[in-house]
């Protein structure tokens, strides 16, 4: 697409120019405010509505001396392009609406109306723009035809989505393909894309660490718990009793033999079974207790973990508020610089200073000259102080949103460790409930001498005994003092059987002890190949990165684009800026600015089959411009210039015309 000619009337101060290309390259010289981005203005007006900085509502009156619109002008620019050989004329007029009402003699101004002409012939708005649209999307045109329209005027993720569109996408399998550190992770993926899967990691990563933390703590509750053994010698304990035993054995043979005979021998035989009884009855009684003692036991234990792991949810939660608090006095701090900032730059003033006298002839300008000059550059002091205090409280909010969301976290995290240490106390309670519960069942088990029946079987053991006891007469001392000295055996054995129960009882601890560490073991394997995952899945990120800046890359000859960010976190975050030289756009230079963008321009010209023609403002800061597939047309500032000066590279004659 070509331009062939350019026509404004009435348009931003221009009151008739017309501009004639015809298809060339063309240079346009004039001071400035003399109309050259004008020019660039009216062109986009008349395919889209709209000017060079994308805006619809700008004014596109006529103004008098007084910033006033000249009154019952058309405002109208009409232009002659050829499109693959052939040409088509475009035509959009700007006029006001004067109505009389009946009865009056005065005309009174009613609103705008645009008319719309293809070819010279007259159409509705849509055909109009049906007949743009065929030629090419808007949003295309603009890019092609506009150095600064990709970098200043395309949001940054429609101008990601173009370069993957321009220059391709890479699939996971490529990535993976391209280094053999990544080869486990197809296998690793089943199917999941990276971002979905490394959710599932930090998942497993939280669950695996919330285990490992708990077990230190249940191995201290049942190192606790477990009895003392040590110096116990289990064989050796036993090899006492069994003396014991046998001593008390040979002990009792020794009273038979002294109460044998007879009557007491019979009466012996029923005081046994009556201690035979008495015994049963005591064991009975015992054993209701020994099976809710062990329940209750259990039940302890079960307590007793619920306790430590409230105090260790207590504990993370106050590590997570600590760090949250650090990070919002960070915010605080950063607000308040920005709060500074923001009142030094309210706090700017106007100030401006212009010569009344020509620099040229040294004749005194005319006074309306210098109050238009005064007031375009206060609307431009005005405009750029605007954009920096919107852009300091724009950063100001965000702080404030992650101060304000970090604040709100927090309170959910007090209410949560508030709970957390209710739940405590309950938990403790419930503890010390269940301990008085299992001493009261102790006490109750050593209560069995209080049944009916078992005082009725003393009682009778006790008449039995007093029956043996008149039987035996003499004999009674020889056999108590051999019963005196079984008592001892007897508290002796009970002793020693403790001490193995305790043994036992510490088998069972170790054994759960050894348990728990296995376990430990199998998280930290499992955390461990999490970590291996999650290592290469950012490496994955990072290799997809590198990949994808070299393709995209190739593709341009001086822009270069920076496609991801590094988070603080290690994290890699999606973005577009363009670089040349290794310097973001919104540091470079003017020239480097316009070069770069016709070096996108000529990439998109060749991706989507189509040229236009290209404007470039303030061209005079470039020295040599990027060489280009379509028509240039070059706006340069040039202060001896009062009047728009026409000059066509390739040696065409020299066009003037007024304003």
């Amino acid at each position: 697409m070509k331009l062939l000619s350019l026509t404004l009337k009435n348009f931003k101060g221009i009151r008739n120019f017309t501009l004639e290309p015809r298809g060339k390259n063309v240079d346009i010289y004039a001071d400035n405010e003399l109309g050259k981005t004008t020019l660039f203005d009216a062109f986009l007006w008349l395919l889209f509505g709209k000017d060079s900085q994308d805006k619809k509502d700008f004014d596109i009156k006529t103004l008098d001396k007084n910033n006033q619109p000249y009154h019952g002008l058309d405002h109208e620019v009409e232009a002659v392009f050829e499109i693959d050989g052939r040409q088509l004329k475009l035509c959009k007029r700007f006029s006001e609406n004067w109505t009389q009402k009946r009865g009056t003699a005065t005309k009174i101004f009613s609103g705008h109306t645009t008319d719309y002409f293809v070819d010279d012939v007259p159409c509705k708005e849509k055909d109009y723009k049906a007949q743009i649209s065929e030629i090419a999307d808007e949003n295309v045109f603009k890019l092609l035809t506009n150095p600064m329209f990709f970098n200043t005027q395309f949001k940054w993720q429609d101008r990601r989505s173009l370069l993957l569109e321009v220059c391709g996408d890479i699939s996971d399998q490529d990535v993976i393909a391209s280094k053999k550190e990544l080869a486990e992770l197809t296998d690793i993926l089943q199917g999941r894309d990276i971002e979905k899967h490394k959710k599932i990691i930090a998942e497993k990563r939280k669950k695996v660490n919330d285990e490992l933390e708990k077990i230190p703590v249940r191995i201290d509750e049942v190192n606790q718990s477990m009895p003392d053994v040590s110096g116990v010698d289990p064989e050796e304990i036993s090899q006492k009793i069994t003396v014991h035993k046998q001593s008390i054995k040979e002990k009792e043979q020794q009273i038979s033999r002294i109460e044998s005979g007879g009557e007491v021998a019979e009466k012996t035989k029923e005081l046994r079974e009556i201690e035979g009884q008495m015994l049963e009855l005591k064991s009975q009684h015992r054993s209701q207790f020994d099976a809710k003692i062990q329940e209750k036991q259990e039940e302890l234990n079960q307590a007793r973990e619920r306790f430590y792991n409230s105090k260790g949810e207590i504990k993370s939660l106050e590590r997570t508020l600590g760090s949250n608090k650090d990070s919002i006095e960070n915010l605080e701090s950063r607000m308040s610089t920005l709060r500074a900032k923001w009142n030094e730059t309210d706090k700017q003033e106007f100030k401006f200073e212009q010569s009344d006298t020509c620099p040229t002839c040294g004749q005194a300008l005319p006074k309306e000259k210098l109050e238009d000059a005064r007031e375009t550059a206060l609307a431009h002091f005005n405009r750029e102080k605007a954009e920096k205090l919107e852009k300091i409280t724009s950063e100001g909010k965000e702080l404030k949103a992650l101060a304000d969301n970090l604040e709100a976290e927090n309170t959910g995290i007090e209410r949560k460790i508030k709970d957390a240490n209710e739940q405590l106390e309950k938990e403790e309670n419930i503890v010390i409930g269940i301990q008085d519960e299992i001493e009261k069942m102790r006490q109750k088990a050593g209560q069995y001498a209080e049944s009916e029946q078992y005082k009725k079987l003393l009682n009778i053991k006790e008449a039995i005994e007093s029956d043996v006891a008149n039987l035996k007469d003499g004999r009674q001392d020889g056999i108590k003092r051999i019963q005196n000295s079984i008592t001892p055996l007897e508290n002796e054995i009970r002793l020693l059987e403790s001490k193995l129960a305790d043994v036992e009882y510490s088998k069972q601890y170790q054994k759960r002890i050894e348990e728990l560490s296995l376990k430990e073991k199998e998280l930290a394997a499992e955390f461990e190949k999490l970590e291996n995952e999650l290592y290469l899945t950012d490496l994955f990120t990072k290799t997809k990165v590198d990949l994808l800046n070299e393709k995209i890359n190739s593709r341009f000859k001086l822009a270069r684009f920076k496609l991801f960010k590094e988070q603080i976190n290690g994290g890699i975050e999606p973005c577009c800026e363009t670089l040349y030289k290794g310097v973001p756009f919104s540091s470079m230079n003017n020239a480097a600015r316009i070069n770069v963008g016709l070096d996108i321009i000529n990439t998109l010209s060749e991706h989507y089959g189509f040229t236009a023609p290209i404007f470039v403002d303030n061209a005079e800061a470039v020295t040599q411009l990027v060489e280009v597939q379509g028509q240039l047309i070059r706006l340069i500032v040039s202060e001896p210039d009062k009047e728009l000066r026409i000059e066509y590279p390739e040696g065409e004659n020299e066009q003037r015309e007024a304003v």
